[in-house]
């Protein structure tokens, strides 16, 4: 068993080695390794105009699909893990959770069909980008906050608050966003890191003044291979930037769920 971990460690970290070492390869052609040392790539892709702007647009993307998820995922979660019993909470979670069974293709062309028409004529609009990754994303932010909910007894919490006379204003204000404050931080870690390679969907519903850094970056493997790998490299990093920051607030998180519970 440790031999098969190992091998699938290795397998996964290959192509990222392989990536950072093209990234500052001279030159890389038919050949196992690149040539020569440079860092002139990422100088490239720092200059270049079509990378500065789709890089803009995903951090826009990003910001937007985050503040969607905070202003509809957790009126949702809320609603399914206190309204909702029985078969009613059962199917709900299933609706919120189809996006994540359906195909990102066929939601794409879902999304030419519905909003290419004359009366929605959106398709390659920010805003629609945005709602598209809002239903990829909206998932993982109702799970993990309903999960939450279910393990901070919330419920216990608020009626405690209820019965000695908190209006609901003040039970949100003072009691169910103080408990899930780190909850909905690690949601959001991990929507930005879904969001900033997400490329399936984007690819099919951006314009041209919308494309996201994913698409703009298909095009470098056309041209240089050490830019591409540049570029690429940048993207792998906000990623994983975003999933560490996301793990770290979630063990946070797990250390302080326990002084409640206790």
């Amino acid at each position: 068993m440790p031999l098969i971990a190992i091998a699938y460690l290795i397998f996964l970290a290959a192509p990222v080695l392989l990536l950072a070492l093209g990234s500052f390869g001279e030159n890389w052609s038919n050949t196992l390794l690149p040539n020569g040392m440079t860092g002139r790539w990422y100088a490239e892709v720092a200059s270049d105009p079509s990378f500065r702007r789709a890089f803009v647009t995903s951090l826009q993307v990003v910001g937007t699909t985050c503040a969607l998820n905070l202003l509809i995922g957790l009126p949702l979660a809320y609603a399914i893990q206190a309204g909702a019993r029985g078969g009613v909470r059962i199917a709900a979670r299933l609706v919120t959770l189809m996006p994540v069974a359906v195909p990102e293709l066929v939601l794409a062309f879902g999304f030419i069909l519905v909003f290419s028409s004359d009366a929605l004529p959106w398709l390659g609009s920010f805003w629609l980008l945005a709602a598209g990754h809002l239903v990829l994303t909206l998932p993982y932010t109702v799970t993990a906050l309903v999960a939450d909910m279910e393990q901070l007894r919330l419920d216990e919490y608020e009626h405690a608050a209820a019965t000695l006379g908190a209006s609901f204003a003040a039970r949100l204000r003072d009691v169910t966003l103080p408990l899930l404050g780190t909850s909905l931080m690690s949601a959001m870690l991990t929507v930005a890191a879904l969001s900033i390679g997400e490329f399936q969907l984007s690819n099919l519903v951006s314009g041209f003044l919308s494309r996201t850094y994913p698409v703009v970056l298909l095009q470098a493997f056309y041209g240089a291979t050490g830019f591409a790998c540049a570029a690429t490299i940048v993207l792998l990093s906000l990623a994983i930037l975003a999933s560490l920051a996301s793990s770290l607030t979630a063990r946070f998180a797990g250390s302080s769920k326990a002084e409640p519970v206790a």
